[in-house]
């Protein structure tokens, strides 16, 4: 009677793993609120991320636990929401702090990259390297842990994509071209006038 017992205890823990699915991709995460958060996205080196239709966070996977057969964390959507805003907004301030003209560039594997050459207010942004530039936005720079600001492509995509620029040309973002355009087009109704 006890093996019979202990067998079917067995069978429904073999059938329910717990830790094993709490962050398989495409499982629903809910907060304490029992309204849905997210889906994990991934699970890697102990990370679950959770898609949370505005974020990705990155949630460790201890804070997961199951709860009437769902897998929870402790806190709502616009708790985890509020934070990744929060983190978002304190990276954007760096980078902005850091992307202007003249400041030093490495690349994603850590080599020196160039210098910014131009921003413009569009979030366009002209990397001047040896060679030639190279257009990149604005999303794809980030300050490093050295305060270092970092194109987040390695040497050797940025250098395959630099474009060689004549010299004596004027450098310009679409933005700045069109706004340039809008100048000299004002200045010649200006003077027919």
């Amino acid at each position: 009677m006890k093996f019979a017992k202990l067998a079917i205890l067995a069978s429904a823990m073999a059938a329910t793993p717990v830790a094993a699915n709490a962050q398989d991709a495409g499982a629903t995460v809910f907060g304490n609120d029992d309204a849905p958060i997210g889906t994990v996205e991934s699970n890697e080196g102990g990370i679950v991320t959770v898609d949370t239709g505005s974020f990705k966070a990155p949630l460790p996977a201890n804070l997961l636990a199951e709860r009437e057969g769902k897998w929870t964390v402790n806190a709502t959507k616009a708790q985890i929401d509020g934070m990744m805003a929060a983190q978002k907004a304190e990276a954007d301030a760096k980078i902005d702090a850091a992307l202007v003209t003249g400041a030093a560039v490495i690349s994603a594997d850590n080599m020196p990259a160039g210098t910014i050459y131009t921003v413009d207010g569009e979030g366009t942004v002209i990397l001047q390297r040896e060679g030639g530039i190279v257009t990149l936005t604005k999303d794809t720079f980030a300050v490093d842990g050295n305060g270092a600001l970092m194109a987040l492509y390695s040497l050797e995509q940025l250098t395959a994509n630099t474009v060689a620029v004549p010299e004596g040309a004027e450098i310009l973002t679409p933005a700045q071209a069109a706004a340039k355009e809008a100048a000299t087009a004002e200045t010649a109704d200006n003077a027919a006038e």
